[in-house]
């Protein structure tokens, strides 16, 4: 070894160089910003532009009583989390959000669901995107138009146990309630296949299922790949699902606004928006993105869906019981 170096002194400040490199490592990698997220709920397009020297880490928000979740949720920087699962976490646990940027970047409909959250957690959360569920429809070409009017053609005797559902009782409850019919919950339940968030897709492909409600977000390459199948959104509006980003970083937070502000390049909206995810931040670009899409075009939300689509604010005790009610007081499939 002392052969390559032709003198002590040499070999000694080899050594150092050596030492300092390895200390830079581990101080190096010891403050590598990590982000938590689950990365199923997110498309290609957004997970790409968090920055590559953070570390996304991978958290299952349905277990967050698990230790190995919580470690993850405790031990990262920021979190990302839909509105679904907000009830799940401690705010304790997160820091404050510089408030300048809500006034600066985010849109009304942003803000105004914002306010339906109390102060303590609306300073926490920022909104990083917004997106619409949608109607995907096999086969049944015929469905479409009264699928783009409004939700009642779910009560269609076809579709009798070929409905593909959200897990979630509050969603399914939402649309009935703008199903022209009496009894419309009941009714609904019991055009259900199934009730499912994970693998709805792929039932739908693989089976006799006629339609599916899901995040746009999550159906955009299936759309690529299966002729079958095709897209609406109702004029009566559609569930929206909202994505936050959560801090619990000691650190300045640039580092944090220096990414949610890249999300506004163009070329960026442009992706997000193809993967049926929308920003919403209120500049003239992304605003278009609601705006501009013509009457006939089924692939995105007209504006006046977007109008009429609505949010799920936290619930209260007394709203979680009755949903509860309304919900087991219907009759199940």
């Amino acid at each position: 070894m002392l052969s390559r170096f032709s003198t002590r002194r040499e070999f000694i400040n080899y050594g150092r160089l050596s030492f300092l490199f390895l200390l830079y490592s581990c101080s190096n990698n010891s403050n590598k910003v990590k982000i938590a997220l689950q990365k199923s709920f997110y498309p290609n397009s957004f997970k790409d532009t968090i920055p590559k020297w953070w570390t996304q880490e991978k958290i299952n928000f349905g277990s967050t009583k698990s230790s190995v979740n919580r470690n993850v949720l405790l031990n990262s920087d920021y979190t990302l989390i839909n509105d679904g699962w907000i009830s799940s976490i401690n705010f304790r646990d997160f820091e404050e959000i510089n408030e300048n940027l809500f006034l600066e970047m985010l849109d009304k409909r942003s803000t105004g669901f914002l306010n339906s959250f109390n102060k303590n957690q609306r300073s926490k959360l920022f909104p990083v995107g917004v997106v619409p569920y949608t109607i995907i429809i096999k086969n049944n070409k015929e469905l479409i138009d009264s699928a783009r009017t409004s939700w009642d053609f779910l009560l269609s005797k076809k579709l009798t146990k070929k409905i593909i559902f959200p897990q979630s009782p509050r969603i399914v409850i939402s649309i009935a309630n703008r199903i022209n019919s009496s009894n419309a919950l009941e009714k609904l339940k019991s055009q259900a296949m199934l009730f499912d968030d994970k693998n709805m897709l792929n039932w739908l492909i693989n089976s006799e299922a006629c339609v599916a409600i899901v995040p746009y977000s999550l159906c955009s390459k299936y759309l690529k790949i299966d002729p079958r199948l095709f897209i609406v959104f109702p004029k009566q509006g559609v569930p929206l699902m909202w994505h936050f980003v959560l801090s619990r970083s000691n650190q300045n937070n640039s580092m944090l606004i220096n990414w949610i502000k890249s999300l506004e390049n163009k070329s960026i909206v442009d992706k997000l928006v193809k993967q049926g995810w929308y920003l919403p931040f209120k500049n003239n670009y992304m605003q278009s993105m609601y705006k501009n899409f013509i009457s006939t075009d089924l692939s995105a939300p007209s504006q006046e869906c977007w109008e009429n689509s609505w949010s799920f604010p936290i619930l209260t005790n007394q709203q979680k019981t009755n949903l509860e009610k309304s919900w087991y007081g219907s009759l199940t499939p």
